[in-house]
């Protein structure tokens, strides 16, 4: 058996290891910092070499996301035009139907899509609401069209989980949106704590977690790294972890927040695809303010899936036909649906997750509830 000795990017040590995959490494908030602050040539020449290391090919995944309940939601989410605590000029509309949804997704998987995400925009779901069955009943028809199936609808418990599992649901998002202690500047109608629970729920189902955030909304860069430190010390980490740059929505409290500068982005891609090896790095909101040039950087550093179509929920979103002219031009590939895809493994070895707390984690054990978010 061959071996090499090999220089983990998170920790200043030289381990001798078998010649297989780098193995993964939770990373901290200090060895994070140390890596988002090397030269950028180097951060990407390094982001660059994980990646081809778990996902060799030359190829992006493809989704499309789309609003079945828009407007009216209950929640203060700053950034979102949704919310009902603002005047933002978007109209309400009801819970779509199966028969609405189902001729959307054709559509999308006729355009090339592989996953189809639908959002709905309210607190949660509970089992035995009306609505709850109504997204069962889509999702079942939906996983029937040979694609991969997600939704986000805010939180949820075991139960509910278990039963989007049985329906066919292939993974759930949950954007844990920022770090622990910039969370409470951006929403106050739910916590930190609440996303982790429901996180937590679907890692129990047995669902892969689709989990990421938002950059641009008056963060520091200790807080973009603070939510990635808790993101990739998951266990098991996100199947997919999209990066959003904030989108500026009329009539929202950020509505007047900066543009994300192009590299502070790429960064992050980077660094996110070091943290998360084996994940689905989605380039996801605010492509539409990306050049060409800038979005084949992203891909060069890390990110192998993006939102197709016109529409994020209700942002705008590059046209189909640009994104197909964009992923030829760089000579990438549409990746596959793995219609049996199972969520990944945990580690053993690890503390149950999703936590913020004394293992290993972020924040100390008296600031979280060892009972709801698995501090040992």
């Amino acid at each position: 058996m061959r071996f090499k000795r090999v220089c983990c990017p998170f920790r200043r040590l030289t381990r001798i290891v078998r010649i297989t995959k780098t193995p993964v490494v939770k990373p901290t908030l200090e060895s994070l910092e140390q890596t988002y602050r090397r030269p950028l040539f180097d951060l990407i020449q390094e982001s660059r070499r994980v990646f081809l290391e778990f996902w060799p090919k030359n190829e992006v995944q493809l989704c499309t996301l789309l609003s079945v309940k828009t407007g009216g939601c209950s929640e203060d989410c700053g950034y979102c035009a949704q919310s009902a605590h603002y005047n933002t000029g978007l109209q309400k509309e009801r819970l779509m139907t199966v028969d609405e949804v189902l001729p959307v997704a054709k559509t999308a998987r006729e355009n090339g899509s592989t996953r189809f995400c639908m959002g709905a925009a309210w607190k949660g779901v509970r089992d035995g609401d009306a609505k709850f069955e109504t997204m069962l009943e889509t999702v079942r028809e939906v996983s029937k069209l040979g694609m991969e199936v997600c939704v986000t609808l805010g939180q949820l418990g075991d139960i509910e989980a278990r039963k989007l599992k049985e329906a066919g649901l292939t993974a759930y998002n949950h954007n844990i949106d920022t770090s622990p202690e910039h969370y409470k500047k951006i929403v106050s109608t739910h916590s930190f704590e609440d996303r982790l629970n429901t996180i937590g729920s679907v890692q129990r189902a047995g669902l892969s977690v689709c989990c990421g955030g938002i950059i641009g909304m008056g963060e520091t860069e200790t807080d973009r790294l603070r939510m990635l430190e808790v993101i990739s010390n998951f266990n098991p980490q996100p199947e997919s972890v999209p990066i959003n740059s904030l989108m500026p929505m009329p009539g929202t409290p950020l509505a007047n927040s900066p543009q994300v500068d192009p590299f502070d982005l790429v960064r992050m891609i980077a660094c996110t695809r070091i943290a998360v090896p084996k994940a689905k790095v989605r380039l996801s909101a605010g492509r539409t303010r990306l050049s060409d040039e800038v979005q084949a950087l992203c891909f060069f550093a890390g990110a192998n899936s993006i939102f197709y179509g016109e529409k994020l929920l209700t942002a705008d979103n590059p046209e189909a036909e640009k994104d197909r002219a964009l992923l030829a031009k760089l000579g990438l590939e549409t990746l596959e649906p793995d219609m049996s895809l199972a969520a990944p493994n945990i580690d053993p070895n690890l503390p149950a997750s999703p936590s913020i707390g004394c293992c290993g984690g972020p924040a100390k054990c008296e600031d979280v509830a060892p009972a709801k978010v698995g501090c040992c």
